[in-house]
């Protein structure tokens, strides 16, 4: 046994010495007199007054926080685990011999709630209470929603306030920063504000049946959106540990990660958890996000001779190495241009400083997928064509190219409009590949997964490593909330109201677009 774990429980064994024999005796005859009470009280000669309520006056809702793993903090079990209600720590069972009932002797604490079933019990008299004044409690330990309160969520912009009076507006709380898990908070930011997504994980019925993954999902985004929050912040902790154990820790707290890696990982493995298959529409995770896309690949040796090196490429359709595959897509990749190995003159200002840096309009860089931009990769000439949109797009903006022993980021400001984005002028003009979608289709952004700051230099890193050592960096995220119109800037804990125009100040790294009709009715 380990020297902490040996440590732990000879202190839960120190317990039942400190508990003193007069403690325990005190209890037990308090427990037999509340059974003799009872006793007369049935037989109709004792009238007892309500003591159900004896020591809810000592619950201290300011020390709760069930943002943790529900463990035993003597014993380190997941078993039957209690939490006091008047200081807020864990603790096994509510026996004689366990540490609960030595918690109550010792200090004095005397309400206890079960974690998994949400009753709640006076120890060591060991009765069950049964209190309205308790729901809130355990409304923040297991939130639930109506599909009533779910549709007006886009809806209402109303605030709320914690225990300290903070107000706060649900759905856009902050996220404790554990260590290096900022990229994971903005994927649950984006995540969160996916109507499809965020509905279905807040009405998952029996959730106790889901995947762990799921679980501790669904259940941070049902405190993330409960109106009666304890305290206006929510710790990632479960969720965090969760994805540590499921990815096998390829995602973690000790080294920066990719938000876009982790939202890649998080997707696949959610369509999974919730019974998709390959088919189409078989979760919701493919039914919000999924489009097709045709892909045409040729051999550059086969492709039609260029005068010059600099001229484009072009596919020769009469040889038969040209190969067409239809295939699905998650998200679109959007690559950069090169980043300029000097200054640009045009770029530099009167005093001979540079004032810009490279821009690149969104619209651009979309064309990759019209069906006629052809690009060169690893001796192949494609081309890319949008046959169907999905009712949300996924756009990764490539910025970061790794190599074995350093990660270097590509500082070209991306610029694009925030609404009315036309997705629909990328669908094919002949009717035999057309889809049944409109190509006036339009689509408006609702986040924006930012990065600043720039990438260091690895040093004694494995080189089979797929992460980039971000040192000195950040991930953010811009949401837009429907009710109100605004837009809100989350760093972390750090959530405040921002100005439309502020979007473009950070290096955008992943947005997601939904189509205009695919809200339509709930807004």
């Amino acid at each position: 046994m380990s020297t902490p774990k040996r440590r732990l429980l000879e202190e839960a064994n120190q317990q039942t010495t400190l508990a003193s024999p007069a403690k325990i005796r005190r209890a037990e005859i308090g427990t037999q007199s509340r059974a003799l009470a009872s006793e007369e009280s049935s037989a109709g000669e004792y009238e007892e007054p309500e003591i159900e309520g004896m020591y809810l006056d000592t619950v201290n809702r300011a020390n709760l926080d069930f943002d943790f793993e529900q463990i035993c903090s003597v014993s380190l079990s997941t078993n039957n685990v209690y939490s006091c209600l008047v200081c807020g720590k864990y603790y096994q069972g509510r026996g004689k011999q366990s540490h609960a009932y030595f918690h109550s002797i010792n200090e004095d604490h005397h309400v206890f709630i079960n974690l998994h079933t949400l009753k709640v019990y006076v120890l060591p008299d060991n009765y069950e209470v049964r209190d309205r004044s308790l729901n809130d409690i355990k409304a923040v330990i297991r939130p639930e929603f109506s599909p009533a309160q779910v549709r007006s969520l886009d809806r209402s912009c109303e605030q709320s306030r914690d225990l300290n009076g903070r107000r706060y507006l649900p759905g856009f709380v902050g996220l404790n920063k554990i260590k290096c898990n900022d990229y994971i908070n903005v994927v649950v930011q984006a995540l969160a504000h996916v109507p499809p997504i965020r509905d279905t994980l807040l009405l998952l019925p029996d959730i106790e049946k889901q995947t762990p993954l799921v679980q501790r999902l669904a259940g941070l985004l049902r405190r993330m959106w409960h109106p009666k929050l304890f305290k206006a912040h929510i710790s990632p902790h479960e969720l965090v540990q969760e994805i540590l154990t499921r990815s096998k820790r390829r995602f973690g707290l000790d080294l920066p990660g990719d938000a876009f890696d982790l939202l890649t990982w998080l997707l696949n493995t959610l369509h999974i958890d919730l019974g998709g298959s390959k088919k189409r529409n078989s979760s919701i995770v493919y039914r919000a996000f999924q489009g097709e896309i045709l892909a045409t690949t040729q051999p550059i040796e086969d492709t039609k001779s260029r005068k010059h090196q600099q001229d484009p490429i072009e596919m020769d359709a009469h040889k038969s190495s040209v190969k067409v595959l239809k295939m699905s897509f998650l998200t679109l990749s959007l690559d950069l241009p090169p980043k300029p190995l000097f200054a640009d003159d045009d770029n530099d200002d009167e005093n001979g400083k540079r004032s810009a840096i490279p821009q690149v309009a969104l619209v651009s860089l979309l064309q990759r997928y019209n069906g006629s931009t052809i690009s060169e990769w690893r001796g192949e000439a494609k081309k890319y064509q949008l046959t169907k949109l999905p009712k949300y797009i996924i756009c990764h903006v490539k910025r970061f190219s790794k190599s074995e022993f350093s990660v270097e980021k590509n500082p070209t400001v991306v610029n694009f409009p925030i609404r009315n984005v036309p997705f629909g002028e990328l669908l094919p003009k002949s009717p035999d590949l057309a889809s049944e979608q409109d190509s006036n289709t339009t689509y408006n952004l609702i986040s924006n997964i930012c990065h600043d700051g720039q990438p260091e230099q690895r040093q004694n890193t494995s080189a089979t490593s797929d992460e980039g050592i971000l040192a000195e960096s950040h991930y953010l995220i811009y949401v837009h909330h429907k009710a109100n119109d605004k837009w809100y800037k989350i760093r972390d804990l750090q959530v405040e109201h921002i100005m439309p125009q502020m979007i473009f100040l950070s290096d955008t790294f992943v947005q997601i677009w939904e189509r205009n009709d695919a809200n339509k009715g709930s807004t």
